[in-house]
């Protein structure tokens, strides 16, 4: 099998910047080194920065491996305000007064979104609903329902409290929308939140700390570029 293979046939971690899309980062590295084929493996919102997997070449084949894995993210959860995307980039919804919460409100909370949760998807999301993408139909200001998704929160704690704001970690399943879980906790915590930033740091075995910005990758001559791509056949054993 090793003989098949290239050495542009692997694995590429970037760090993505904010503002892009997952597309636009994948769009730029195969605009930049002529690849045919190179797919991500599992969204960012253009408001969240961190560990991006580009799959490149023959490697798009474990796209839905590396999907499967499990995710590690840092943020912020601010309090007071709600969106209707759920995060930052969306339109305030309401405004509520932050109450005088005690670290240890705010801990016991948290604490209740661990485990297996349901969760519903925001309208402000890629989901298809009869072969349309639902944010399509919140910009039309449709709300259509949508069914609950369950997800695992193997990990949740608390960082740092600065109210409004609340630093936090997460470990959780694929699928898990982050920002929905700020929302949650909001509303658990009676005054509504949204996700303030984001920051993936892990998914499955691959770290922030290997990763590349897209800066530094698009820099880098072609030839160059396979000191850090973590060959395909390492992936799989």
């Amino acid at each position: 099998m090793n003989r098949e293979l290239t050495s542009f046939d692997g694995i590429l971690l970037v760090d993505k910047p904010p503002r892009l899309t997952s597309h636009d980062v994948v769009d730029a590295v195969r605009r930049k080194f002529g690849f045919k084929k190179v797919g991500h493996c599992g969204t960012l919102d253009p408001l969240a920065t961190g560990l991006l997997i580009l799959v490149l070449g023959r490697a798009t084949k474990l796209s839905e491996k590396l999907l499967a894995d499990n995710k590690d993210y840092e943020g912020t959860l601010r309090l007071g305000v709600s969106t209707d995307s759920q995060d930052a980039d969306g339109k305030v919804t309401a405004t509520k007064e932050v109450p005088a919460l005690t670290d240890a409100q705010i801990n016991e909370v948290f604490q209740r979104f661990t485990g297996d949760v349901y969760q519903t998807p925001p309208m402000v999301s890629a989901i298809k609903h009869e072969g349309k993408p639902l944010y399509k139909l919140a910009r039309k200001g449709i709300e259509v329902e949508r069914k609950q998704r369950l997800v695992h929160i193997f990990d949740l704690r608390v960082l740092r409290i600065a109210l409004p704001d609340i630093e936090f970690r997460l470990r959780c399943t694929k699928g898990t929308y982050v920002r929905t879980l700020c929302a949650d906790i909001g509303d658990a915590l009676g005054c509504g939140g949204h996700l303030a930033q984001l920051r993936r740091t892990k998914s499955g075995n691959f770290s922030i700390a290997n990763a590349h910005t897209l800066d530094e990758i698009l820099a880098t001559p072609l030839d160059q570029l396979p000191r850090w791509i973590t060959p395909m056949w390492e992936v799989r054993a």
